[in-house]
């Protein structure tokens, strides 16, 4: 028989309050977060796309408060104010307070226009006198709202065609896949130019052919994630206890489809305004006279070589927006990506 172990008998002493205490600190505590809260936390280290997200709320709030507030009428015509530079109350700036070099001499633009001594344009006038900085909030509100029908389609479109081609499989997938394959074989100049045969060129044109190639992409990229998540054992699961696949697509597809979705998303937005000022720019987008992005620099590269500033400032607001889209995209790429590393 093994002989009987004995226990140091401060062993079964009653845990002190001190005792509980020292346990206590040694303890490895963090808050539970959601993977919604986690990704927020991730996103919010990421100086860049945190300073992005500022400036686009900054760029959105701008264009679309415009509509209700705006300096001057952005199509107002005023020949007796055309061509005057930045002017800016209270900078004597060279470059933003109204003066011009003429003849080797800086000038001011606006005593020579005879305006008055409270008149003053913050980005300056173009060549018809028309405010600049109202056309760029007009122009900017145009591209953005290109690129939010552009997310409206990727949305609905896009991530329905996805799910519903990468569910089925089979057959269905292949035929459905090659119709977006057809599709992406025409390149969108091609079809702008086709619908401006039938239709003038403008907004609609552009909406129309948004729609029919813009879902594309989105809808590869939530086909590809449907066909892997649909073999995870929580879809199976589910699947045998005979929940209807709509239940399963919104209850467990959709929200672990989440993080493409919202990345691809944050991409798409500047193509579609990089489309948008492109096609405006070469005569087959918005027309005047409507100002977007685009025109404004078809515009302004007229009078590049003497007034530069009317092509720097359009220039300027498309470099940060489609700059800010990018940077935002690539942190949130990185927010919801859980395996990125710290």
């Amino acid at each position: 028989m093994a002989d009987t172990v004995k226990l140091p008998e401060d062993s079964f002493k009653p845990m002190t309050p001190a005792d509980r205490a020292a346990l206590d600190s040694e303890k490895i505590a963090a808050p539970s977060l959601t993977f919604a809260q986690d990704a927020w936390r991730r996103l919010k280290k990421n100086k860049g796309a945190w300073v992005s997200l500022i400036v686009l709320a900054i760029v959105f709030i701008m264009a679309f408060g415009s509509i209700f507030v705006s300096p001057h009428n952005p199509n107002a015509v005023n020949p007796s104010c055309a061509n005057l530079p930045s002017k800016i109350p209270g900078i004597g700036i060279n470059g933003f307070n109204g003066t011009l070099v003429q003849a080797g001499q800086r000038v001011d633009a606006y005593k020579q226009a005879g305006a008055s001594a409270g008149t003053y344009y913050i980005m300056g006038t173009d060549y018809l006198g028309r405010d600049l900085f109202s056309r760029v909030l007009y122009g900017t509100r145009i591209s953005l709202i290109i690129a939010l029908v552009a997310t409206f389609f990727d949305l609905t479109i896009g991530v329905t065609y996805g799910m519903f081609s990468g569910w089925k499989g089979g057959r269905i997938d292949t035929f459905m896949q090659r119709i977006i394959e057809i599709i992406l074989s025409i390149p969108n100049l091609v079809v702008i130019v086709l619908l401006i045969l039938i239709l003038k060129p403008g907004m609609t044109s552009i909406i129309i052919a948004i729609a029919l190639t813009s879902w594309t992409n989105m809808a590869r990229l939530v086909r590809a994630q449907t066909m892997e998540l649909k073999s995870q054992e929580y879809i199976l699961a589910a699947r045998t206890l005979g929940e209807r696949p709509l239940k399963i697509a919104f209850k467990h597809l959709l929200p672990n489809l989440s993080s493409v979705i919202i990345i691809n998303t944050m991409f798409t937005i500047p193509n579609a305004i990089f489309f948008e000022a492109m096609l405006s720019y070469i005569g087959i987008g918005i027309s005047s006279p409507q100002a977007s992005l685009g025109t404004l620099l078809n515009d302004g590269q007229k009078n590049f070589q003497f007034l530069p500033y009317q092509m720097w400032w359009p220039a300027l607001v498309l470099s940060i927006v489609m700059l800010a889209f990018n940077l935002l995209g690539d942190g949130l790429r990185d927010a919801f990506d859980p395996r990125t590393k710290e």
